[in-house]
């Protein structure tokens, strides 16, 4: 464990030793024991001293300059004039504010410990005519694989057997299902979303789909550069202003303790504490609408974003596939032919025919229990329905049943991207069932609140085909459509938007990780979307509700400017009790005190960020 990670960790013990010493040494003082009063103020400010300028030493390592400095050379001077409450006063102050900031990250990180539990880690094997479970790097090119129904695809290989009916949706953004025959190719980090198939090997898991995705996710995350805290923005001019002031206030009145008064009056703690207080607050706030903000640095960047690069599948869409139209021939009607098709589709695990079942129990339809059924996997089904034989399957299916009939007709026009179940009836082709992705409800209206909001450029980007994405986005206020792309290809995407100004980008898929880690904000949809895009996020939405965007926009901007404007009152109010504590008006302690009041004021104005 190094050096810094070590001190973080250790916060919560500092705070309590400083709170502690503070106490006890107070309760001495009252006793008329002022000299131990005194030993135990020191005791308690030391350690919290030398874990600072520890922190100080690393930082400059780094090239950084902060404001701790400013807390160092106060409890250093305070103890070499003599002043141990003072020093007391300012490690409690300076202690209690690593701790909340400590605090702050802990509650944004809470909820992330299992976002990649999606990732396979095992995978079952054929071998010697027996199955055996083994660990993925053990998997080799040619092996025979089991893959079962919900599993998800370990490796990239190619269909060995059966129908696989494969949830590519994260990978590719077709919220579709696909259906794969024998000796076509399989991508890892599909789900099986129909029966067990067997998958011959055509990668080694470190070098399939997945784990090119996983890598890019990493190396996005590398090359975005850190934020530092608003507080160091000010800390080189500060800091000056605060040694030259102590300086002059001593030379000027040839006393020391002038100059303690005025570093100890000047000790950051409205930057220290106001920040991560004010941050605490909007998380919670944002948490209570569920969504999920990863800490300062993401909500800081939240607040300045004015490009959105969005996703389709899952996002701009709800990411499954309803039945959005009916079309009926001569003599049928259409919740005839979905009660008749749902009826029989009750005998098939399809995925297509669960949720035209599922569509048909929604609108109230009375199911029959379907006979004689016989069922060609991935192409159709037949049977008996009240009497009636009854068709489901594809167009070129029904076509080869009971013939072409009506269908060239009833198949004209039909929308881009959108599944096409037909459905005969006693031999005739009676009509079809359009299924397909649709638009979130309320998505033009989200458009325009954010560009009211100063979200300047609005771009979608998507691995869907071009004319599947332009039938979506019709109508809606998009700077540009972006299609058929591919998850680096959506990574150039968002670093071409950076020349607008901070981007933030919104997507579910794995598809959409790298892209997500790339953006100066990541924003995730959490409830639905796979675990890779939620850990490479900034923001994740728990619910699966796209309008969420709007008010994690609003909190971040209210308590960045309530953090800045707690800040500037602080550093304020500080810059006055300077100037008093350099003409001899405040000692030591009294300016300690002080700086606390004007403490409890700052924080008390950075939880406003608690309200809406």
């Amino acid at each position: 464990m190094d050096t810094a990670r070590a001190l973080k960790l250790a916060r919560p013990f500092f705070a309590g030793l400083a709170a502690l010493g503070l106490a006890v040494g107070l309760v001495l003082w009252f006793a008329g024991r002022a000299d131990w009063a005194a030993t135990v103020w020191t005791v308690a400010t030391l350690p919290v001293l030398l874990a600072l300028v520890t922190e100080i030493v690393t930082s400059l390592k780094r090239g950084e300059v902060g404001l701790d400095i400013v807390a160092a050379l106060s409890m250093t001077a305070a103890l070499a004039f003599g002043e141990q409450l003072a020093a007391a006063i300012v490690a409690l102050m300076y202690a209690g504010g690593q701790y909340l900031e400590s605090y702050a990250e802990r509650q944004a990180s809470r909820e992330m410990t299992a976002l990649l539990s999606r990732v396979p880690r095992t995978a079952v094997r054929h071998r010697d005519g027996a199955l055996e479970e083994i660990a993925l790097d053990l998997i080799m090119p040619g092996d025979r694989l089991l893959v079962r129904r919900g599993d998800v695809v370990p490796v990239d290989g190619t269909i060995a057997s059966g129908v696989a009916v494969l949830d590519q949706s994260a990978l590719t953004g077709e919220s579709v299902p696909v259906q794969l025959k024998p000796g076509e190719a399989a991508l890892s980090g599909s789900t099986n979303a129909g029966e067990a198939f067997d998958l011959t090997a055509t990668r080694r898991a470190d070098e399939s789909t997945y784990a090119g995705i996983v890598r890019l996710v990493e190396a996005a995350q590398r090359s975005r550069a850190p934020m530092s805290r608003i507080a160091d923005r000010y800390a080189i001019v500060f800091l000056v202003v605060t040694v030259a002031l102590a300086a002059l206030a001593w030379a000027l009145a040839g006393d020391p303790i002038r100059a303690v008064a005025v570093l100890v009056v000047a000790t950051p703690c409205p930057l220290i504490l106001a920040v991560p207080v004010a941050i605490v607050s909007g998380l919670s706030r944002a948490a209570k609408l569920g969504i999920l903000i990863k800490g300062g640095k993401a909500i800081e960047s939240l607040a300045a974003v004015r490009a959105l690069v969005i996703d389709k599948t899952g996002t701009l869409t709800l990411g499954e596939a309803h039945l959005v139209a009916t079309r009926v021939a001569d003599h049928f009607t259409a919740d005839e032919l979905l009660q008749l098709a749902a009826s029989l589709d009750q005998a098939s695990k399809h995925i297509i025919a669960q949720t035209l079942v599922t569509e048909a129990r929604a609108k109230g339809l009375k199911l029959t229990i379907p006979v004689d059924v016989v069922e060609t996997p991935g192409e159709g089904i037949i049977g008996l329905v009240d009497g009636r034989e009854v068709v489901v399957g594809g167009v070129h299916f029904i076509a080869s049943k009971v013939g072409d009939g009506d269908l060239a007709d009833l198949t004209r026009d039909r929308p881009p991207g959108a599944i096409v179940v037909a459905v005969a009836i006693d031999g005739r082709v009676a009509g079809l069932l359009i299924l397909s992705d649709e638009l979130r409800a309320g998505t033009e209206q989200l458009l325009r609140a954010l560009r009211d909001l100063g979200i300047d450029r609005i771009v979608l980007a998507t691995g869907d085909r071009q004319e599947v994405a332009s039938a979506v986005t019709a109508g809606l206020s998009l700077d540009q459509v972006r299609s058929e792309l591919t998850p680096d290809q959506k990574i150039l995407v968002v670093l071409a938007e950076r020349k607008n100004g901070p981007v933030v980008m919104v997507g579910d898929g794995i598809n959409d990780a790298p892209a997500l880690a790339a953006a100066d904000v990541g924003i995730a949809m959490g409830a639905k979307g796979a675990a890779a895009s939620a850990e490479a996020a900034d923001v994740v939405l728990l619910v699966d509700d796209l309008d969420r965007i709007l008010p994690a926009i609003k909190i971040a901007r209210r308590s960045r400017f309530i953090a800045l404007e707690s800040v500037i009152a602080g550093i304020g109010l500080s810059i006055a009790a300077m100037i008093a504590a350099a003409f001899g008006h405040l000692a030591p302690v009294e300016g300690a005190l002080l700086q606390e009041v004007i403490d409890v004021a700052v924080i008390f104005n950075a939880l406003r960020a608690l309200r809406g």
